[in-house]
């Protein structure tokens, strides 16, 4: 068999080629892109903000998808605790028993994140000339029980205002449905944690909420602050000091609106452990200067420069 020796410059060149070729895996791997598809289950109100943040990373970052199932803040809970999801956004905060069943099952508690303000509004027909209401008189609208105070319920316009000025007679109600974290907070909070009429319509969304208030005169209803448009007018809500405080950016973010809310992000992480790059980069995205902007473009608050945070604790 006849060999062949290799030459000087042949030989410096083989090592050449064979340097380059490990140096190019290494810069390779060193430079890996983030890839993974993220998983999400819950608030319906946040919906539209989700995607926009999952769009927004994509850019960031090609090889990283996010998929949202919008059921409803009472299924972030519920799948956060199947393992079927790493984050629940939610509308509300969780209830103590819906996070007792999640330390019950991993041991340790979800983290809580606020991603975003928001707020409920009361709104009513675009012409409607009501100035305001009171904690009390928004309980004895929409509830039976009168837990905040009121001394009797309140179905007719005439009760609110004179006849001549908003003849339609009885008050047509629309709120959101029982797996909404919109329709938990409303209750718990507008109406002291009471029951609500059973004559209320009930919408999957607040945008159907909205459509349904703006085409009936004799209509009010609840609903997000984001998907409040010029079909409907918010009635400003009395502070406990007696002021009427309509919704704005500012008194949503300062909190001064009586109605005010964050909107959250749960996540599934043990104590001591850190996110997986995917789960980082989406994380990074949302409380860095473009995902708080992305909050404003879809309609919510974004959150005081004080409370933004770009790293999830640890421990």
């Amino acid at each position: 068999m006849q060999r062949y020796r290799l030459g000087f410059s042949q030989r410096y060149r083989l090592w050449l080629a064979s340097g380059l070729l490990l140096f190019c895996t290494f810069a390779w791997g060193q430079n890996d892109p983030i890839r993974g598809t993220l998983g999400a289950v819950g608030s319906d109100t946040m919906a539209g903000l989700m995607l926009r943040w999952g769009e927004a990373l994509n850019t960031r970052h090609p090889d990283i998808k996010l998929q949202f199932q919008a059921s409803g803040s009472a299924s972030a809970p519920t799948a956060l605790v199947a393992g079927t999801t790493r984050f629940g956004p939610m509308s509300r905060p969780m209830t103590e028993s819906e996070r007792q069943q999640f330390i019950d099952r991993y041991g340790y508690p979800p983290r809580e994140l606020s991603v975003a303000r928001d707020a409920l509004l009361v709104v009513v027909h675009r012409h409607n000339p009501l100035a305001s209401l009171n904690r009390e008189q928004v309980d004895a609208i929409f509830s039976t029980s009168l837990n905040c105070g009121g001394s009797h319920a309140i179905r007719r316009w005439e009760e609110l205002l004179p006849a001549d000025q908003w003849p339609y007679g009885k008050i047509a109600l629309h709120g959101r449905n029982l797996a909404s974290g919109t329709h938990g907070l409303f209750q718990e909070r507008a109406l002291c944690s009471g029951q609500f009429r059973r004559d209320i319509s009930e919408h999957p969304g607040s945008s159907a909420v909205i459509a349904a208030v703006g085409e009936s005169p004799n209509a009010m209803g609840y609903a997000g602050y984001n998907h409040l448009n010029p079909m409907v007018r918010a009635v400003p809500l009395i502070s406990g000091e007696g002021t009427p405080i309509a919704p704005s950016v500012a008194t949503i973010q300062a909190g001064t609106y009586p109605l005010s809310r964050d909107l959250y992000l749960y996540v599934n992480l043990p104590p001591g452990e850190s996110l997986p790059p995917a789960e980082q980069a989406f994380l990074s995205l949302i409380f860095s200067n473009e995902g708080q902007q992305i909050v404003q473009a879809a309609g919510f608050v974004p959150l005081p420069q004080a409370q933004r945070t770009s790293l999830l604790p640890r421990d």
